[in-house]
């Protein structure tokens, strides 16, 4: 039997990247997952690529009409959530000076706005005991020059697990955070930056992490397992760096 053998889980974002490396663990270990994507080719080959135990559900999670017809979907189809795992979220890059209203609304429309409606919406259909994974980054811990509207996003969210953590703790939901480090996906390379700044970029993140390189998804995927799982029954309202030890050293 998997670790997560019978239990119902949810992935935002689950179409590529982070997201897509756990939905494809998370049923590898058992359970039924029905993941979004906004981008609905990229959701459909990620279904394929899963196989059987997910459905996909397109969706843009700034969309509180597209998250009640996600959560009609499951209520539907399985009556139930064990797991969630509120991933999805946009990366863009701006010094104080270029951010506009618009650049700070997309932001925290999808990164705060987004992922908090998620987690409300999803509530009701939740089991009592069951796991809340949030993904945040070490951008809400360090501080990097054009990352500011990022990292304040990304803040909110770690903010947002201690607070629910007390408030759903009559229920035994456990709430926590995942912080990947620099981690080889496709959103690294959706950052509006130029080639020769991308490169600069990796190469600067690359060398400052103390493992020497970048990680991979699969890895974050992991510890998005262990917080959504029975092993870490008594983990709640913990930041779990995945960063290659950028942060602690």
């Amino acid at each position: 039997m998997g670790r997560l053998s019978g239990k119902i889980a949810v992935v935002t974002g689950g179409n590529s990247g982070i997201g897509l490396a756990t939905a494809e663990l998370f049923a590898k270990e058992g359970a039924q997952v029905v993941v979004t994507g906004r981008r609905k080719a990229e959701l459909d080959a990620a279904v394929a690529r899963i196989g059987s135990g997910v459905v996909g559900v397109q969706g843009d999670v700034s969309s509180l009409a597209d998250l009640d017809r996600l959560f009609a979907e499951v209520k539907q189809r399985f009556g139930r959530i064990d797991i969630l795992f509120a991933n999805a979220g946009v990366v863009r890059l701006a010094p104080i000076e270029q951010v506009d209203e618009a650049f700070f609304d997309h932001m925290f429309d999808i990164n705060v706005k987004g992922l908090l409606f998620t987690v409300q919406k999803a509530l009701p259909l939740f089991s009592d005991g069951g796991a809340i994974v949030l993904n945040s980054s070490i951008a809400n811990t360090v501080g990097t020059p054009g990352f500011g509207v990022y990292s304040a996003t990304k803040a909110a969210v770690r903010s947002f697990a201690r607070t629910w953590t007390a408030e759903l703790k009559a229920r035994k939901i456990r709430v926590n955070v995942v912080s990947p480090g620099p981690i080889e996906t496709p959103i690294f390379d959706t950052m509006g930056l130029s080639e020769q700044q991308h490169d600069e970029l990796a190469g600067q993140l690359a060398t400052s992490v103390p493992l020497g390189r970048f990680g991979k998804a699969e890895e974050v995927a992991e510890a998005v397992l262990f917080l959504a799982s029975d092993a870490s029954s008594y983990v709640a309202g913990v930041d779990l760096y995945v960063d290659g030890g950028l942060v602690a050293v």
